[in-house]
């Protein structure tokens, strides 16, 4: 018996739609069914207000637009929907799903700024104030939402018991121009009568030290404040308002220093019982401050917070040099330390946390101006306390652990991984278990380094939003998770930064820190502009994000064909090129074999291409004609200039080769074919060891096997001497690391200054692993269609790769046995795929939604 339902319908990007920030959400859902190739003719939607479609011959499942009438702000409304398929068949209506908006008018806003008064302050990453506020309820509670930002981080509290489970809320956003606010279901945590409402308050990125070479204090201002308001509706229809401003008292609370590089400082004893519960004496305390602030700026997020998402345990108990006891976490993560410990008040207990050990101790240079340091002075307690530093994050494996008052037990100190809490939704195996923890391997990079935004470490002064680095690693970070919300927040802040600068700094939020003061137009940073909306839409089918993001895609190839001039060379002006190329000195990493000049305009024609696609895609052809022009004129030059008669590219290094073929920038088949074949003879002359840098890593491979020779991009993956991929993990590795050299073969620490790791950047090959290796990457945008091309090599004998798509369940595997590969692909409802066999790649079997088997044998191909 057959069955065909759909799951809940699902908001724009939003995990949690509770407080969203938009009037019309599109909806999208997925059809769960076990009838071959089921193909969608027609929708119906219902809103719980009675609004209904009726019948809608349509496809579409994805995004599809609001059928209603506009939320407006705090409203609530309900949706379902059932699908009709082109064979007849009928779903029943699906579960109801709930949407609620957020403040979405800065008229709605009566919170004021209140701010600790200066008397609590001290210099920047210095105590985290107390704020409170008592209020009375009148009568029994319907609903209850809290809707909080602060200038700073801040964690908040109703009637003893935390809100949420934020972690560094509300985030990181360009200040100036955007502040995310979260909105909280807190109607469980009231109670009629007396109650009372309070918040802790941090320096975090606001006020405090944040960026490298020392970084700077006090970027977006001297004083933090906490924005806070609390909507009451009764059963009997009535509301109240709890709102910050001068009314809210403030005092000195147990966390003394709260730094996010150098950690946190708790004095136990400092806690005053009860701060948060009706009923505590605050006669003394300060009142708030109130400060001026744009409610214009507000926003709600369009991706989930930074939370806890696990808890990993010591692998062991190592002793360093000079006695120190050390936890091995088994993991290099963002996060913090819990402890559970008993001793007498005052004592002190001291954590100190790195990625690596040198000559068995804590590795502390790699941190360079990070204290990496957190402090827990005990409150002296009968039972055991229990604490977690909440305004710090930490890049570490190793803790070491002094002052600890007597014996350290199994469960005594835990590691708490922190990061944004992003659906999981792609995953990769195969039969080489070195290759399997390389993609482990990226996966966790991905996790330590999206603390609230896209960085490039976690560990050290800098964990800046990099803008090259999510370029190239975009596309790997939009299959292992959903990350559409998080990374459009961030492309707003890299639109604003942009509006406000004239171009595309080099990392998002900006701030503007020696060595690079200023804001100067930067290839393949820069073009993260053009290149992340253009892969987000690519995976998600989301046309509208290229419509917010079309105004800076186009803004940036107009200011770089400016600079190029009329010869179409980008040129001119200072590059980081091809960064950290394997030749690169320690200390120079820019000095890389490519010529800064060739990258730039490679990048220039990639963009330009990009935007004439996506003008087109808008219905701009105006525009579209216009950067298609201008694609083939630097086109043109690039061939001029950068490459012979014969396909020799200029530089002869693997990244001018990976990007003249991957970017299509020679004309002619024949000379293609040259430049193919010279990649290939410059891989198997360095030894398939690696030559590539941040630009050139995330394409060697699809150039090579584009130049027929997989087996060399194979030989490439899997080779294990340094630098490559797989040195790393030979090391014990467990993240990917700046450099392909990080430790050196002896076990020592690169000696250069920038040696994190774990840093994503190397990691993007995950993308040809999941597209070539397994076979499994998308046809149309948003995974509506797939090619499935699997390339099996390298002595693999079997490999996989399983993807949550917007229209639901993806999975390819194959098993090598003898001469015949067993193809297994299943495909999700409401999709299509042209099927490549290993044993005839050049032609496609079209087939539907469903599971299907191939037995491929040389010569032959059977379903």
């Amino acid at each position: 018996m057959t069955f065909l339902n759909v799951e809940p319908v699902t908001f724009d990007h939003h995990r949690d739609p509770l407080g969203i920030g938009e009037h019309a959400p599109r909806l999208s859902w997925i059809i769960q069914t076990d009838i071959p190739g089921w193909l969608q003719q027609a929708y119906e939607i219902e809103l719980s207000d009675g609004t209904s479609t009726g019948f809608v011959e349509s496809g579409e499942s994805v995004l599809v637009p609001w059928p209603g009438e506009p939320l407006g702000s705090r409203e609530r409304r309900g949706v379902r929907v059932r699908v009709h398929g082109a064979d007849g068949s009928a779903s029943g209506w699906s579960p109801w799903s709930y949407v609620e908006a957020g403040l979405l008018d800065p008229a709605d806003w009566q919170a004021r700024a209140a701010a600790p008064p200066w008397d609590l302050l001290a210099d920047s990453d210095g105590p985290a104030p107390l704020l409170r506020r008592d209020f009375t309820l009148r009568g029994p509670v319907e609903r209850a939402r809290l809707y909080v930002t602060a200038h700073g981080t801040y964690e908040a509290e109703i009637n003893g018991r935390v809100v949420g489970d934020d972690v560094l809320a509300p985030g990181w956003t360009s200040y100036h121009h955007r502040l995310r606010y979260r909105t909280h279901d807190v109607t469980a945590l009231l109670r009629e009568g007396p109650n009372t409402i309070g918040a802790t308050l941090a320096d975090g990125w606001y006020r405090g030290r944040i960026g490298f070479a020392g970084g700077r204090s006090g970027i977006y201002g001297d004083r933090t404040s906490l924005i806070a308001q609390l909507e009451i509706t009764y059963l009997d229809g009535t509301t109240d308002t709890v709102a910050t401003d001068s009314a809210w008292r403030c005092a000195p609370g147990p966390v003394t220093a709260a730094s996010l590089y150098d950690g946190e400082t708790h004095d136990a004893r400092l806690l005053p019982d009860g701060w948060s519960e009706p009923g505590f004496d605050a006669s003394t305390w300060l009142p708030a401050e109130v400060l001026h602030h744009d409610t214009a700026l507000l926003v709600a997020p369009t991706g989930p917070p930074v939370r806890r998402t696990e808890v990993l345990h010591p692998i062991g108990v190592l002793t360093g040099p000079n006695g120190e006891t050390i936890l091995d976490f088994g993991q290099n993560i963002a996060g913090r330390l819990r402890i559970r410990v008993q001793g007498p008040a005052g004592h002190t207990v001291s954590l100190r946390h790195a990625e690596v050990l040198d000559n068995g101790a804590l590795a502390l240079r790699p941190l360079r101006h990070a204290a990496a340091h957190d402090r827990y002075i005990l409150r002296g307690d009968a039972e055991p306390e229990t604490w977690e530093p909440r305004f710090t994050v930490h890049g570490f494996r190793y803790a070491q652990i002094d002052g600890w008052p007597g014996d350290l037990r199994h469960g005594d100190v835990v590691a708490v991984v922190c990061h944004t809490d992003m659906r999981p939704i792609g995953d990769f195996d195969c039969s080489d278990p070195l290759l399997s923890r390389l993609h482990d391997n990226v996966r966790w990079s991905m996790r330590g380094n999206y603390v609230d935004l896209p960085t490039d470490c976690p560990q050290r002064d800098e964990r800046l939003g990099w803008t090259g680095d999510i370029q190239v690693f975009a596309p790997t970070a939009s299959f292992l998770y959903d990350c559409a919300g998080p990374l459009k927040s961030w492309l707003a802040d890299l639109s604003a930064e942009h509006r406000r600068h004239g171009t595309v700094p080099v990392f998002v939020p900006w701030i503007a820190l020696e060595p690079v003061p200023d804001v100067l137009p930067t290839a393949a940073w820069g073009d993260a502009a053009v290149v992340v909306p253009w892969t987000l839409y690519q995976r998600t089918g989301d046309l509208e994000l290229l419509r917010e993001q079309y105004p800076s895609m186009s803004a940036w190839v107009d200011q770089i064909a400016g600079l190029a001039g009329e010869s179409f060379l980008w040129d001119t002006g200072p590059q980081l090129g091809d960064w950290l190329d394997p030749t690169a000195p320690p200390e120079r990493p820019s000095e890389a074999q490519t010529d800064p000049a060739l990258v730039a305009t490679a990048y220039l024609v990639h963009s330009a291409g990009l935007v004439a696609e996506t003008a087109t895609l808008l219905g701009r052809t105006g525009d579209a004609a216009r950067y298609r022009e201008l694609t083939e004129r630097v086109r043109a030059a690039f061939d001029t200039v950068y490459a012979t008669c014969d396909g020799k590219v200029s530089s002869d290094s693997q990244t001018a080769y990976a990007l003249a073929l991957r970017f299509g920038l020679l004309d002619g088949a024949e000379r293609r074919a040259h430049a193919g074949e010279r990649l290939v003879e410059l891989v198997r002359a360095n030894g398939h060891r690696i030559g590539t840098g941040f630009v050139g890593t995330p394409l060697i491979c699809d150039a090579l096997t584009d130049a027929g020779a997989v087996e060399d991009a194979y030989r490439l993956l899997l080779q294990t001497e340094c630098p490559s991929w797989l040195y790393a993990v030979t090391m014990g590795a467990t993240t990917i690391w700046e450099r392909w050299d990080s430790m050196l073969p002896d076990g020592t620490v690169n000696p250069g200054e920038m040696t994190s790791f774990n840093h994503y950047a190397f990691g993007a090959v995950a993308d040809w692993m999941h597209r070539t290796i397994a076979g499994l990457a998308p046809a149309a945008p948003g995974y509506r269609r797939f090619v499935i091309r699997p390339r099996p090599g390298g002595g693999l004998t079997h490999a996989g790769a399983s993807l949550d798509t917007p229209y639901g369940r993806a999975e390819v595997s194959w098993k090598r046995t003898g001469d015949q590969v067993t193809l297994v692909v299943v495909l999700p409802a409401n999709t299509t795929a042209a099927v490549h066999l290993p044993t005839d790649p050049d032609n496609a079997i079209e087939v539907g939604a469903g599971r299907h088997v191939f037995q491929c044998v040389p010569g032959k191909a059977a379903l």
